[in-house]
């Protein structure tokens, strides 16, 4: 398990820099799994979770949504059938930021936990 699912986030005001290549290489080398996607020139963190069937992704699909309200940062979440497609970036700085590493190791987490996930 990543030491980043131990971290809280911090607060991140609009103006902040994102992260740098080299912050995002250590903290990626965390959570390989993940991918850096690039989409409308915001780098994003995004991983697809499979799950035997609708109702474990939804399952999963809640879970994230109480992490996320829980830690005031919040991702794109795509639900479909045995699937769920995680999103994480800051949309504060149109970028990453260091939550957003922390958010993907949390998620894996609960992922480890979930009922119905396919490895």
């Amino acid at each position: 398990m990543s030491e980043l699912n131990r971290l809280v986030c911090t607060a991140c005001r609009k103006g902040e820099p994102t992260v740098t290549d080299a912050e995002a290489a250590e903290l990626h080398s965390q959570i390989p799994q993940w991918q850096i996607v690039e989409r409308d020139g915001i780098n994003r963190l995004e991983c697809v979770f499979p799950f035997e069937n609708f109702a474990f992704a939804l399952g999963f699909t809640i879970k994230i949504g109480e992490l996320a309200e829980c830690n005031g940062h919040h991702p794109a979440l795509l639900t479909e059938w045995g699937r769920v497609t995680v999103t994480w970036w800051t949309h504060k700085i149109r970028g990453l930021h260091r939550n957003d590493f922390i958010m993907a190791a949390k998620t894996d987490a609960l992922f480890a936990q979930a009922t119905g996930r396919k490895t």
